[in-house]
Order: structure tokens, then sequence, then C-alpha cells
């Protein structure tokens, strides 16, 4: 037993030698393994420090040769430098001298001067001398000539002084009269012409195009059987219409068109949008047709809101209360005379503003109050009073100046105008409406108008032949050559102007307008 201990023992021992061995052997394999990686380690250090230090030896080379070169280029620069700072000192001093021989020459030149100055302040001094010496004996001669006249006159020199006062005061008011008469004559006759030429150039600056309005509107079918769905049964359609429109509708014979008929523009406007909106929908019936025209009047009233602000805008204003912009709006489906009045407002307010400018006058002012004159237009049909007394009270409701609404009252002649602005605004209403073509003139009157108009001249002796132009308001009239002298032609001009100022009846003013010439022809052969 104690055999097999031994045995085991001794087997254990050489396990555990063995394994001891093994990890003596192994840590010696380790410790060889790392010192091997240590040496690489230490190579590759080696290695990439002598190639850092290469590499430094390498930029420390490039650096210096760097520097050497900026230096050399600094140091070439420098004394480029200093080359032109030279040049530049050298022409400075060069100036310099050339300033400082200038400067000799001049205090040469004075030094001069001064002694060329004091001569002649001694031979001035010498001349004042005899001329004190003569001045007093022209005193004693005068004075001695005084008292020799005083004697022959019998009047003292003040008792003189007073009678050639007199008639030199009583001549010179005499003529200052008359001074003044031709002044006067001259301002009229100049303030004539300008304010001739003011209003010229006003209303050529306005070439404007505006259609009359009648009383009929057309609304144009797609085809005739579209007609009777308009009528309906037993007319019912066609008179919902005319009650919701206060128009009357001509349904006849016209080939695919019905004819709007009404004195109010408004309400023919409404009845003709409705129409189209009622066939281009469909559906044509009584309450149908009481639908749509609601709210084509609420279109319109849209509408006329924006045509206003519109005409605002052109005119170049602003400012206006909502109320009164809804007032002018209302002035689009308006007319006079068969002129649409709101165009007519925007026309007053730009001959306003022309003549505002021309006289020197607030272009704003005159502009305001004659876009606004016609406003009471809107009222004036449901409401006691004249439109421009009405107008005026709107516009105060309205928070419009003082002087707008006296422009607007005063606009025909009812109350005193307070500013130049306000005369203007009444000129420009007068010159819109009274422009040629403004309002309805039908065409037969027209043309014999013109046709009287070319009579008249062509009547005159001397006269060979006569134009009507510029719509009638010129006549050219041309004289036969050596008939009429240049006196005789500017007597005709004036008879004729009168014979047309008794005779006709028109808008505005007609210019007349003589020629006389001389032509000479010769033939170069």
């Amino acid at each position: 037993m104690f055999t097999n201990i031994t045995v085991i023992t001794i087997s254990a021992l050489v396990g555990i030698l063995g394994l001891a061995l093994g990890i003596v052997l192994n840590a010696i394999v380790q410790r060889k393994r790392v010192a091997s990686h240590r040496r690489e380690a230490e190579e590759q250090a080696r290695q990439f420090k002598q190639a850092a230090e290469r590499e430094a030896d390498h930029l420390l080379k490039e650096a210096k040769i760097e520097v050497k070169d900026l230096v050399f280029q600094a140091k070439t620069d420098v004394e480029k430098k200093e080359k032109e700072k030279r040049g530049e000192w050298n022409s400075f001093e060069k100036r310099l001298a050339q300033r400082e021989e200038g400067l000799d020459r001049k205090i040469t030149g004075v030094d001069r001067r001064e002694e060329e100055t004091r001569k002649r302040d001694k031979v001035l001094l010498q001349r004042e001398d005899r001329l004190g010496q003569k001045e007093l004996l022209c005193e004693q001669t005068g004075k001695e000539h005084r008292e020799a006249l005083e004697r022959l006159a019998g009047l003292t020199m003040e008792e003189a002084k007073r009678q050639l006062l007199n008639e030199i005061e009583g001549e010179t008011r005499l003529e200052a009269t008359g001074l003044t008469k031709r002044i006067i004559d001259e301002a009229r006759e100049h303030a004539e012409r300008e304010s001739r030429e003011i209003v010229a150039r006003s209303i050529q600056r306005i070439t404007r195009d505006y259609v009359n309005e009648a009383t009929i509107s057309v609304v144009p079918l797609a085809s005739d059987g579209m007609k009777g769905r308009i009528i309906g049964r037993e007319g019912r359609n066609i008179r919902a219409l005319e009650a919701a429109t206060g128009v009357d509708l001509i349904v006849d014979e016209t080939p695919e068109a019905v004819i709007v008929s009404g004195f109010d523009p408004l309400r023919r406007e409404i009845a003709k949008v409705a129409l189209e909106r009622l066939m281009q929908d469909g559906r044509i019936h009584p309450t149908r047709i009481e639908e749509v025209v609601e709210k084509v009047k609420a279109d319109l009233d849209k509408l006329m809101w924006d045509e206003a602000e519109k005409v605002i805008f052109e005119v170049g204003l602003s400012g206006f209360h909502p109320e009164i912009v809804k007032l002018l709006g209302r002035l689009r489906y308006r007319t006079s005379y068969g002129q649409n009045n709101l165009f007519h407002a925007r026309e007053a307010s730009y001959i306003c503003g022309i003549m505002a400018a021309e006289l020197g006058l607030d272009i704003k002012l005159a502009k305001r109050g004659a876009l606004l004159h016609d406003i009471g237009k809107v009222v004036s049909q449901v409401e006691e009073g004249t439109h421009a007394m009405l107008g005026a009270e709107m516009a105060k409701r309205y928070g419009e100046s003082e002087k707008v609404v006296n422009a607007i009252a005063a606009h025909h002649e009812q109350v005193e105008p307070i500013c130049p602005e306000s005369i203007l605004v009444a000129a420009a209403e007068a010159l819109s409406a009274a422009r040629p073509g403004a309002r309805r003139e039908t065409l037969e009157a027209y043309v014999k108008r013109l046709e009287k108009l070319e009579g008249l001249a062509v009547g005159f002796q001397g006269v060979d032949k006569a134009y009507a132009i510029q719509a009638g308001r010129e006549v050219r009239v041309i004289i036969r050559q050596g008939e009429l002298t240049d006196n005789e032609a500017f007597r005709l001009s004036r008879d004729l102007a009168k014979k047309i100022e008794q005779e006709m009846t028109y808008p505005g003013q007609i210019k007349v307008t003589v020629i006389r010439e001389n032509r000479y022809v010769e033939i170069a052969k």
C-alpha cells in the first residue's frame, strides 16, 4: 500500500513538474515573442524618426529658400519704391523751384505795380487839388449867376424850385395816367390771351374717346328660338323681367336680337346682363329671373365701386370717404345730354388739374373739386334742390374740405367762389360739356352746321375757299391772290367772327383763320 502511494505521489510530482516546466517554457516563449515585437517596434520607431528628421530637414531647407526669396523680393520692392519716391521728390523739388521762380516774378511785378500806383496817386492828388480850386471857382460863378437870375426873374431860388416842381408834377401825372391806361389795356389783353392758351393747352391734352349712350341696348341671341323662351308661356317670363328691372323688352322680328329700352342706363344695364346670364344658364322662369336680377344688382354695385376707384386712381387722388366713392360710382350709369357723368367728371378733373398747374394753384384741390362736382346728380331725382347744392351738402357730410364743398356748390354760380380753384372747376366743367362731340348731336345737324359755317365764309368778297376743320371748331379761309390787303384780311376775320356769332348756335368757340399768301412760280430750263 505504501508502495502504491509512493508511486501515485511520484506520478503527481512528475505531472506537477511537467506542468510547471510547460508553464516556464510558455513564459519563455512569450517573453521571446514580446522581445521580438519590441525590437520590431523600436526598429519602426527608429525608421519613423529618421523619416521625420529627413522630412524636417527638407522642409527647413525649403523654408530657408522661400525666406531668401521673400527677402530678395522685399529688398527689390523697397529699392523700387525708394526709386519712385526719389523720382517723386525730384519732381516735387522741380515744381517747387518753378513755383519759387514764378513767385519771384510775381513779387517783382507787384513791386513794379506798387511803384506805378504811388506815381498815379501823386498825379491824382495833384488833379484833386486843381479840381477843388475849379469847384470853388464854379460855386462862386454859379452863386453870381443865381443872384443875377433872381434879380431878372423876380423870384427866389426856392420859389422857382416849387414852380418847376408843380409843372413837372402835372406833366408827370398826365403821363402816368396814360401809361397806367396803356398798362391796364395790355394786361387785359395779355390775361385774355394767356387764359385762352391755358384752356387750349388743357383741351388739347385731353384726347379721349367717349361713346354717347342711347336709350336702348341690344342683346344678341344665339338663335331666334331663344325669343320664345324669353317671352315664356303667355308672356310670364318677359313680364317678370320687365317688372324686376323696370325696362321694356322689345322682341320683334329683328334677327337674333332683343332690344332693351329705358331712360335709365343703370336699369338697362341690369336687364341686359341679367338676360345674358339667363340665356347662358338656360333656366328661364319668373323665380330664376328675380334671383338673377338681384345677383346682377349686387355685382353692378361692386362694378360701380371698382369703376369709381379706377377713376380716382387715374386722376391721382386718394382719401375719399366710402360713401363718396359709392356716389361717384353710380355716375357710371347716369348721363346728361348723352354724356356719361363719370367720364365727364374724370375729363373735367384732368382739365382742371392742367389749368391749375399752368396757373401755379393747388392741383390736388382743383382735381378733387372737379371730380366731385356732379355727385349731387345721383340723388337729385329723389331729393329736393339743385344737384350742385345737394352735392355740396353730401361732400360736407362726408368730410370734404371747405374749398372742395365751395367748388361743388359754385360750379353753376349758385354761390360765390371763395378760392381760384372753385372758378377753375366751373371753367373745366363748362369746357368738358362744351367740347365738340361730348354731348349728343345728330349727324344731320352736325353736317348742316359745318356747311353753314363754310357758306358764311365763302359769302365774303375776295374769299376763294373755306374749310371747316377740327369738328367745326375752326374755319380756314383762303383769299384769292391780290384782291385783299393785309388790313382788309384782318377786317375780314373780325367780320366773319361777328357774323358767325350772330347767325349760328354752337358749343364752345370757333376759331377763324384767314390765309393770305403770294406765290411766284418760275421754271428753270
